[in-house]
């Protein structure tokens, strides 16, 4: 599954979410987060967000497609990290 993920978060959790996720997706700006992943991935990665975030104050938003292929991708102005596969 290919996922797009964004998130708001206080400002003291902002490092760790975002050392947390660079596991497992690619950063593509500020609170943004692109990839493809397995179903336990995807598992793992909302348990462990559940442990960072404060339900009441923090918002995390995950969208699924099937294939990166799905969405079209619109990038204005500077894209900020440029998504290559590494071997």
């Amino acid at each position: 599954m290919y996922v797009i993920l964004v998130y708001d978060v206080e400002v003291g959790k902002v490092t760790k979410v975002c050392h947390f996720l660079r596991k497992y997706l690619h950063w593509v700006q500020n609170s943004v987060f692109e990839g493809e992943l397995t179903d336990s991935e995807l598992f793992k990665i909302r348990s462990e967000l559940k442990k960072l975030i404060n339900n009441e104050k923090d918002s995390i938003v995950i969208y699924g497609l099937p294939t990166k292929e799905a969405i079209k991708k619109e990038v204005i102005g500077k894209e900020k990290v440029t998504l290559t596969k590494i071997i």
